[in-house]
């Protein structure tokens, strides 16, 4: 491999592989500085041009997760959001326990009368120590190389103006700030137009210094699919029983009596469970 080598990102545009972001991206997981770099060169010596971003992040994952799990999960939690599907509720779930477990009073999928017409949105809050109220518009996606883009922010911006607009008096609930919140990336016109508008965005990588993967790592709150340990099919079903964080599990560890695990995997699903939980925290990215 040379050290101009292109590779493919999952939105299809190319770019020139790094190395040495590999390495900071292994090491923000929570990986040594020795163990990124190792397997950060494995990689580089079987990285061709045309190579995808997928295939590298998969080979990088399996060689992390022989080192250590719990690394290993908070490697793979971008994808492990993705595995939240393919309906956006199981995400909705998710983002009111992340408020939640920042001290916010959560409500979902709750009506707001607006000047011209009553909005559902996704999330109220209230937070009682700030006196802060928000509402979130939440938007999910299921594929990695999809951005949240422009006109979903006019939309939203839009929804909160006609909420804003209406007389407060009116209104069955304050309401402070609107958030439009997704777990991937925004493309560059919808950041563009959110900063002119004051259109508050909370998504995968931003803003850079409190995003959605800052406050993850923060709160200690990670989405249920992001054990190793477990199948697709039993991330699937522990969703349907409605646990939806690794924090439930360990703080109610009969809640996977419904997977009918051997004495031996419960053990090992806990303990990474509790490794993923006790890393700590991480550089913004």
């Amino acid at each position: 491999m040379t050290a101009y080598t292109t590779i493919i990102k999952s939105d299809g545009t190319s770019e020139i592989f790094s190395p040495e972001r590999l390495t900071t991206s292994l090491e923000r997981s929570g990986a040594s500085e020795l163990v990124a770099k190792r397997i950060a060169g494995m990689i580089t010596e079987t990285v061709a041009p045309g190579t995808s971003s997928k295939e590298i992040y998969t080979r990088a994952f399996s060689l992390l997760r022989k080192e250590t799990r719990p690394v290993a999960a908070r490697y793979a939690l971008r994808r492990a959001l993705l595995e939240l599907g393919p309906s956006g509720h199981p995400f909705e779930d998710f983002i009111s326990h992340l408020y939640r477990t920042e001290g916010w009073r959560v409500e979902t999928r709750k009506i707001i009368k607006g000047k011209c017409v009553s909005h559902e949105v996704d999330l109220y809050a209230s937070h009682n120590e700030r006196n802060e109220f928000l509402a979130a518009e939440l938007k999910y996606h299921n594929d990695p190389g999809y951005k949240t883009d422009l006109k979903v922010a006019l939309y939203v911006k839009s929804r909160f103006d006609d909420i804003f607009a209406c007389d407060a008096s009116v209104r069955s609930c304050p309401i402070d700030r609107g958030i439009l919140v997704t777990n991937t990336k925004f493309t560059s016109e919808a950041i563009a137009y959110a900063e002119c508008s004051g259109v508050e965005l909370l998504g995968w990588g931003y803003p850079a210094d409190n995003s959605l993967f800052m406050r993850m790592n923060k709160a200690k709150v990670y989405p249920v699919t992001s054990l190793t340990g477990l199948s697709r099919a039993e991330k699937s079903l522990l969703i349907e029983r409605g646990v939806i964080a690794v924090d439930e599990i360990m703080k109610n560890r009969r809640s996977l009596d419904a997977l009918h695990l051997s004495s031996e995997r419960v053990g090992e699903l806990l303990a990474e469970a509790d490794g993923l939980l006790s890393l700590n925290g991480v550089v913004p990215v």
